[in-house]
């Protein structure tokens, strides 16, 4: 299975950080930042699977697709933030990633306005 590949491949390069740490500081955070593009690229086709479902749902319940795209980016910054995130965690930079995390939450809310407007124009309409 895919899963054990994955984690298998987490652990030795988890191990291989470690061990280097002590010894090589730069490489370890080379190999955990590669590490994680890596595990990255590998679910990729994954997430392309379950996009691709959730538009075809939207489609036969005629949901309009501004919301299912809209949606659909405010899930793929999150998802990309967090890895940013991560990563500057793995090299040290707590602070940074602290900002990149900030950064992602004020544009997910960006993203969200036009839905919350929607709402807004919704909840007026069937108010007397």
């Amino acid at each position: 299975m895919e899963v054990f590949q994955i984690v298998g491949f987490g652990l030795i390069a988890t191990i291989l950080v470690v061990i280097l740490r002590s010894v090589r500081s730069d490489f370890a955070i080379y190999i955990s930042i590669l590490a994680g593009v890596i595990i990255f690229s590998m679910i990729i086709q994954h997430l392309s699977y379950i996009i691709d479902t959730i538009r075809d749902l939207s489609r036969r319940a005629n949901l309009e697709i501004t919301y299912f795209s809209t949606i659909l980016k405010i899930i793929g910054t999150a998802y990309i933030v967090e890895f940013g995130a991560q990563l500057s965690r793995d090299a040290g930079e707590n602070s940074i990633a602290m900002k990149i995390e900030l950064a992602g939450k004020i544009i997910i809310m960006t993203l969200a306005i036009p839905i919350l407007l929607s709402l807004m124009d919704l909840i007026v309409k069937i108010m007397p």
